[in-house]
């Protein structure tokens, strides 16, 4: 929906997704903005197909979970036309997990997190590895820059039992101690409670962007 916007009326977007819910969902919120420009694809990323020559290539939270992400960019990189552009933006848990660790509720929540994620196959730190990644697919080397949002209110520090609540069935799978963090119908108040009182902010994952010019 933002590169819709970005490129206009007379543009197009190509999406690819695999899940049907997902490209369902999108479809919906699309036409509900009233984005007309924007097309799904629903495959597997590394395996997207097509004899179109796209003027940009965009991701989000993407390279992170792939087996292969050097492979997968790479692919992608081919339907760019010459000095076309690849951006990608990618997460980096570390400075999360250390700007976390002066709230220990709010840490011990963080660090689950970490953990069923790291356990599930997830690039923790794909952020700074872009670097090197653009470069093993054959691209120049990117630009770069790290963002961070810091928050207070209870519409920030809700991210935490959220995920908490969307990851509780692969956090009991790995057998992991979700007791740690009490009550989860309690959960966000507790939360809410503790940054409140440590009158402080607490942060979100680092977000790394990084782009080039094929």
């Amino acid at each position: 929906m933002l590169l819709s916007r970005l490129v206009g009326p007379a543009g197009e977007i190509v999406a690819i997704e695999r899940d049907p819910r997902s490209i369902n969902r999108a479809q919906t919120r699309a036409a509900e903005a009233g984005l007309h420009n924007v097309k799904f694809a629903q495959t597997d990323i590394a395996q997207f197909s097509s004899g179109a020559s796209f003027d940009a290539l965009a991701g989000r939270f993407i390279l992170q979970f792939l087996p292969d992400p050097v492979g997968a960019l790479r692919s992608l990189s081919e339907k760019v036309r010459p000095g076309g552009i690849i951006a990608f933006q990618e997460g980096s848990w570390a400075p999360f997990v250390l700007f976390s660790a002066h709230l220990p509720l709010w840490s011990r929540g963080v660090s689950l997190l970490h953990e069923v994620s790291a356990r599930s196959g997830v690039n923790m730190e794909m952020g700074p590895a872009l670097y090197k990644v653009f470069q093993d697919a054959g691209l120049p080397a990117p630009t770069m820059r790290l963002e961070m949002e810091l928050g207070h209110d209870p519409d920030f520090t809700r991210w935490v039992s959220d995920v908490v609540s969307s990851v509780r069935p692969r956090i009991e799978k790995l057998g992991l101690p979700l007791e740690e963090l009490g009550d989860l119908d309690t959960l966000q108040q507790r939360l809410q409670e503790e940054v409140a009182s440590s009158n402080t902010v607490v942060p979100w994952i680092a977000l790394v962007g990084a782009w080039c010019r094929r």
